[in-house]
């Protein structure tokens, strides 16, 4: 379950120091034995809270002296299928399929959900792995009879990151916004031994001054063999995809012909930032002939189907590589370029087409206050995601969800006004809010007509604590409400970084946008407000203040706000 207060007003004013004495407590469970998730007061209501089980414990206490509005609050209760489902919240836990390590049964439909705390990343490892195999695959991840997704946030909601099935073990999974989910379904014929997996969550180190330039993983075998793709290899076998790491000491990747249609491709599983890319040639085994590429192009995609080939200014980057084959040169990305699905197209190279490589950047979540807050994962239901028209009026505004929906926003005039159309999204309480990413949108049916292709150029950003009264971001030169760069094309998210707001509510009005008009999918960056913690009763207040501190007048606590 999933309870929400949208209003919450103890007895007292927070400046007159009677908040010692009225409190809220919610447990994990149906008594006050069970683990605390929250002791609250103030007039500031707390972020959604998320059980673990089917039972929440809400206890108000209240003195004799003040008394105030109270509280509301609003509760929502999910059934996600069969018993076999249920939520993780703990630091560290055992997901085991039904019956393990017997048999699984038919026919079911589960999903466990890992809810991820604030600063704090997850990683799913599995142990072990036999579900029953799909003998003719259409495709990676055409998994028909028995299969294990993983969402990178809610299921059905949030990305898909991949569909196993078979008994090859699926590899370490990480997630990008605070939620991963398994959805776990049977048929009614055979029944295998199924899955056993451990997640583990650890503190997320942020730093101001962090530098976006980890290697992924191609090296290290962190990027798996299954996560690297090519569109050929040489016949022999002895040039594949997964020989294609950096240093890698047998070969390379080379494709069945030198052409400059080929490519390899890494699938990175969630959104990252990239900043880099290290590419190397090779010395044949066999022959002792050197190979290598001298340019390549990049290209990039958040679903690996709509491919953007990276440019700089208004022509495609041309990349240069290698003068030899075994000297590492390394590109920095001139503007670093979100991306889940990463695709190098040698154009020139010497002798043939050999290349090792490996890629550099950092998630989203590695710089300070830029968590992800809801919108990709789902964790924002629809009702909280608004705007001023809607073109399709049987839509969802869970259209407007970056990356994971396959469509977007579009408002209903055909001729727009600049700064008359909006999208407005609320987070539900008060938080800092320090980025944005925006990408642009397609048209429904799948189509990918230049008519349904559709991106925001240009835009401003209002925040509001009330959704009544609205303030632009404002440009610190001018003074003016500031004019954010917005998208190039429809599939590449844009991120802009501005001073730290607090705010409950963000609104996006398109200034200028393409000859399609204006198409948008969109996630807002911040983190929760700081905590102003009273060790005498241990109770936490919470205020629409980006900073607490607390000043001693006789007898009495007053916060200075």
């Amino acid at each position: 379950s999933i309870l929400k207060i949208p209003q919450l007003q103890s007895g007292y004013s927070i400046l007159n120091g009677f908040f010692l004495y009225d409190y809220v407590e919610i447990h994990d469970g149906n008594s006050e034995s069970a683990d605390l998730l929250g002791k609250h007061c103030s007039n500031i209501a707390p972020a959604p809270i998320i059980s673990s089980g089917p039972s929440l414990h809400i206890k108000f206490v209240s003195d004799y002296a003040h008394q105030g509005a109270g509280f509301s609050l609003r509760y929502e209760i999910f059934k996600t299928g069969s018993d076999c489902s249920r939520n993780f919240t703990s630091p560290s836990g055992l997901i085991e399929s039904p019956g393990f390590p017997d048999k699984y049964p038919h026919n079911l439909e589960c999903s466990f959900i890992i809810i991820v705390p604030s600063s704090m990343d997850v990683s799913l490892t599995f142990l072990t792995f036999d579900l029953e195999n799909d003998p003719l695959p259409g495709g990676e991840g055409d998994c028909k009879y028995d299969w294990l997704e993983v969402w990178d946030g809610l299921p059905g909601v949030g990305p898909l990151i991949g569909r196993y099935c078979g008994t090859r073990v699926p590899p370490e999974i990480q997630s990008s916004t605070g939620i991963l989910s398994l959805s776990f379904h049977t048929d009614m014929a055979v029944a295998k031994d199924g899955f056993s997996a451990r997640y583990n969550m650890t503190h997320k180190e942020v730093s101001e001054t962090f530098h976006c330039s980890n290697p992924f993983g191609l090296e290290s075998g962190k990027i798996t063999d299954d996560q690297i793709i090519a569109s050929s290899s040489f016949y022999d076998g002895h040039w594949l995809p997964r020989q294609a790491r950096l240093n890698y000491n047998d070969n390379a990747w080379t494709p069945s012909e030198d052409s400059n249609r080929e490519y390899i491709q890494v699938d990175l599983h969630t959104l990252k930032v990239l900043t880099g890319i290290a590419t190397q040639g090779a010395i044949s085994k066999e022959t002792q002939k050197t190979y290598y590429v001298t340019t390549f192009k990049l290209e990039v995609s958040t679903n690996g189907e709509d491919w953007m080939v990276y440019r700089h200014g208004k022509n495609h980057k041309i990349f240069h590589a290698n003068a030899d084959a075994t000297e590492v040169v390394l590109n920095r990305i001139p503007q670093p370029v979100l991306a889940r699905f990463v695709r190098i197209r040698p154009q020139t190279w010497k002798n043939g087409i050999a290349l090792r490589f490996e890629l550099y950047g950092c998630q989203i979540t590695d710089a300070p206050c830029s968590e992800l807050q809801g919108m990709l994962s789902g964790l924002l239901p629809d009702s909280q995601i608004s705007a001023s028209s809607m073109r399709d009026i049987h839509g969802s505004m869970g259209a407007a969800r970056l990356v994971a929906s396959r469509s977007g926003w579009f408002p209903n005039p055909t001729q727009p006004i600049a700064g008359e159309e909006w999208l407005q999204v609320d987070l539900g309480v008060p938080k800092t809010v320090r980025g944005i990413i925006t990408q642009g949108a397609r048209g429904l049916e799948g189509s990918t007509s230049a008519e349904n292709r559709a991106f925001v150029r240009k835009y401003k950003l209002a925040h509001s604590l009330t959704g009544k009264d609205w303030t632009y971001i404002t440009d610190s030169k001018t003074g003016l409400a500031k004019i954010f760069e917005g998208n190039s094309n429809y599939d590449t998210p844009e991120l802009r970084r501005f001073d730290e707001i607090v705010a409950q509510y963000i609104r996006v009005f398109p200034e200028r946008w393409s000859p399609a008009g204006i198409g948008m999918r969109m996630e807002v960056l911040g983190c929760d407000l700081p905590d102003c913690m009273q060790s005498a009763i241990g109770c936490v207040c919470t205020y629409t203040h980006v900073r607490c501190r607390s000043e001693v007048v006789g007898e009495v606590n007053h916060l200075a706000l």
